[in-house]
């Protein structure tokens, strides 16, 4: 059954009911709740760098919304058939655009209930847009699967606002013997995660780090993608001599140009044979940030290819205290400029300025290493130059929910647009025991990324191609040895080199002039001050190629020929494809009382549930560290298995008590242990693994995921007053890492229609835990509840 004939079998019943509507029963809620921040500082998912979100105690929530319930009796379609309406009109003054009024398919759907309830024979049978409750536990859902959940506010609502109604086919027998079985036909429908879009949510109070990782302005690789190819273009252009930079690079540091490599004319002797990047298959990120040796007004980088005019390889002069790092932060922040400053508008149209997070800078100087990632190009100190020539200039695809540069966010039409099918069986034994056996076939409600390279004007797939060193003459990604057609520098993945190993380094002049190196005579051996690169020559450095399915390569030059590429193969755009996968679910549950002497009866229970084909996130940073994105990101299947075991008491009169002990094993856990060194000898991790979906991070190595993550919970309520018409409510839960939840609530009956309400949610302990990571989104929630 598709999604479509689901739709036409409920609307079908709705209609009917909706011709023979008489004397119906109108209640309702109306319910205000204001929220305030209780802590100063950044929200996941700022805008930029240095911004605060919120800015001091920060009021978040001014929130209304009414509900309308109307309830009748159909029996013109069936001898006691009822139906079930419920309305809603939502605003929140407070929130961000896309929060802030009614939206379907989130717990601020305008229609959040439809539904007609009758029989057939014994079989009753719920039809239109519901809600099915199968789980229990306190604070999460397992077995509670079959409808979405909006986490806007994380796990803070309760769960029959948070939980989404769905359209659905809800069939229900009891047995004569006691057993009951319910069959469920729904729709497909993903949870609502903050910031999982193509805008990213910017500002929104519970973003996780793992959403901000692909969506975030500043750490998400949305949008580091054209950032990152933006420098790529820069590399491009000073390589190129373009804008009468006469070859070589120039430098932009800070806001203004003190320094300039080939000092804006091109050095003697050269003989310019070099004008891109494609030839700099040797010299890495790491290469380039990690050693000092661009000096004043001379020095440039060698490409294979470049010799003066005697034929002899062209010697770069002395290093300065302009570190290589520096260079790297300056032509990220503000492109390339002349030594005398003007910028030809690339600082506005190539230049970060400091709002996506590709180098860490602390303001005075360059933060850099490669041991302790905490910013892109940390991220890829093995990627070469020539694998920016494949990036430079990348293009824009048109259609697309969201194209920032080359990077174009797109959600796949048909991820959600099946049925999900669902079966339950539930009874209880002579002893008392109650369980249940649950079996679903459904789409996965939470969504997941696809990252792959395509033409940004065709959309057609683009292939990857690893190629490890350079053509020894010419310095360019191929060189075919045999003659037979065949890039013989291509490898494959697994054989990626993953230690460069030394560096051959140039003799340079060793001169006392700043000024002019060719007035200097005598090659007077290396040493710590006259180093200087040719590119080509780190050891087995990998560049990354992209062609099309006829063999045709992308890049500003290419990479094969060493022409200029024509503008049809100079737009390849990174997609980042929003879909669903479909899995199995297999689960049941248990429960019943123990009568004790010390505690009186004591219910035990359970929940337990199996996923099989789940997606889970599997980092690779070796690929990684060459600068491959779809390959060191990839979504894998996977099964995995979670448990609750919980105990319930009543101590203190009337105060309930419950524990909880969840786990969650990942059944497919990938750990694959990789330590690597750079071109300049520097450590970086080159393992393979699985991340932690929710905390996952640019700022905290791509955290890696426990292999069984394991969480507590102790949830106490109790009503107070004369006649216990008021209750407060606690659920604490601590998560292995570190990570903390609290929430105290309290209702207050006024009179017979009026609640007030007060809440309190800390979020504590480590920042990169699945609840730590909301310290500044910690809240204090005052509220009015009024029924008619």
């Amino acid at each position: 059954m598709t999604k479509s004939q689901l739709y036409i079998t409920v609307l079908s019943a709705a209609l009917t009911a909706s011709m023979a509507v008489a004397e119906p029963t109108v209640t309702g809620k109306i319910t205000h709740e204001s929220a305030k921040f209780t802590s100063n500082g950044n929200l996941i998912g700022n805008n930029t760098n240095g911004s605060v979100i919120p800015n001091g105690k920060d009021v978040f929530k001014s929130e209304t919304n009414a509900r309308i319930y109307i309830d009748g009796e159909l029996n013109e379609l069936n001898d006691g058939a009822t139906y079930h309406l419920e309305l809603q009109a939502y605003n929140n003054s407070q929130d961000i655009d896309n929060y802030d009024s009614n939206e379907s398919y989130t717990q601020r759907d305008p229609l959040r209930e439809a539904y007609v309830d009758t029989n057939y024979d014994d079989i009753l049978l719920r039809l239109g847009k519901q809600q099915v409750v199968w789980g229990t536990a306190d604070g999460i859902k397992l077995l509670d699967s079959i409808n979405p959940t909006d986490y806007s506010e994380l796990v803070q609502n309760q769960m029959e606002d948070s939980r989404l109604p769905i359209w659905m086919i809800n069939a229900d027998k009891t047995f004569e013997d006691g057993g009951n079985m319910q069959l469920i036909i729904s729709e497909q429908r993903e949870n609502k995660i903050p910031g999982f879009n193509a805008n990213g949510d910017v500002g929104h109070a519970f973003i996780m780090k793992g959403v901000d990782s692909i969506t975030g302005r500043r750490n998400g690789f949305q949008y580091a993608t054209p950032a990152l190819i933006n420098v790529a273009s820069t590399f491009d252009i000073a390589a190129a001599g373009t804008y009468g930079l006469a070859g070589g690079f120039q430098q932009a540091y800070g806001d203004d140009v003190t320094n300039a490599i080939a000092g804006g004319a091109a050095p003697a002797g050269w003989d310019g044979s070099s004008s891109s990047l494609a030839p700099f298959t040797g010299t890495t990120v790491d290469g380039f940030a990690s050693y000092p040796y661009y000096k004043v007004q001379d020095t440039q980088m060698i490409a294979v290819g470049q010799t003066t005019a005697a034929g002899t390889a062209y010697a770069s002069s002395a290093a300065d205290a302009t570190a290589g790092k520096e260079l790297l932060y300056g032509m990220a922040t503000n492109s390339v400029q002349t030594a005398s400053g003007p910028t030809y508008g690339l600082k506005t149209t190539l230049g970060n300025q400091n709002v996506t997070n590709l180098v860490n800078h602390n303001g005075t100087a360059t933060i850099w290493d490669t041991s302790n990632p905490t910013s892109a190009f940390e991220y890829m100190p093995n990627a070469t130059f020539a694998t920016f020539n494949t990036f430079a200039g990348a293009g824009v695809a048109a259609g697309s929910e969201s194209a920032a540069g080359a990077s174009q966010f797109v959600t796949d039409k048909d991820a959600q647009d099946g049925v999900n099918v669902g079966w339950r069986y539930k009874d209880t034994t002579k002893s008392g025991l109650n369980y249940s056996f649950n079996l679903m076939r459904k789409a996965d409600a939470n969504p997941y990324i696809d990252l792959s390279w395509h033409d940004a004007s065709s959309g057609n797939l683009l292939t990857t191609e690893y190629v490890q060193g350079g053509h020894p003459t010419s310095g360019l990604p191929w060189y075919d040895l045999l003659g037979d057609g065949v890039n013989d520098l291509a490898v494959t993945a697994a054989n990626i080199v993953t230690s460069l190993g030394s560096t051959n380094l140039y003799q340079v002049d060793n001169c006392t002039d700043s000024t002019d190196v060719d007035t200097c005579d005598g090659d007077n051996g290396l040493s710590s001050t006259n180093m200087a690169y040719k590119a080509g020559q780190a050891t087995q450095a990998t560049t990354i190629l992209l062609k099309d399915s006829s063999g045709n390569y992308y890049g500003t030059q290419n990479p094969k020929t060493g022409a200029a590429n024509t503008a049809a193969y100079t737009d390849p755009i990174l997609r980042f494809n929003k879909k669903s996968n479909d899995i199995t679910s297999i689960g049941g549950s248990f429960d019943t009382s123990i009568e004790t002497e010390a505690l009186g009866p004591v219910v035990i229970r359970g929940e337990a549930l199996l996923n099989i084909d789940e997606m889970t996130p599997v980092v690779n940073r070796k690929l990684l560290a060459i600068g491959d994105l779809p390959g060191a990101l990839k979504m894998k299947k996977g099964n995995m298995f979670r448990y609750v075991l919980g105990a319930d008491i009543t101590a203190l009169t009337n105060m309930m008590i419950s524990t909880q002990f969840i786990q969650m094993r990942n059944l497919d856990y990938v750990d694959n242990a990789c330590s690597g060194t750079t071109q300049m000898g520097n450590t970086y991790d080159c393992s393979e693994y699985t991340a932690d979906m929710s905390v996952m991070h640019l700022t905290n190595g791509l955290k890696k995921a426990e292999k069984n993550k394991e969480f507590y919970s102790l949830f106490l309520s109790k009503p107070f007053g004369e006649s216990g018409q008021h209750r407060w409510n606690n659920i604490f839960m601590f998560e292995e890492g570190g990570g903390k939840w609290n929430r105290l609530d309290v209702e207050y009956t006024i009179d017979d229609n009026t609640i007030a309400t007060a809440e309190y949610n800390k979020y504590f302990g480590d920042q990169n835990t699945q609840f730590g990571q909301f310290k500044n989104s910690s809240n204090i929630q005052v509220g009015l509840k009024y029924s008619f």
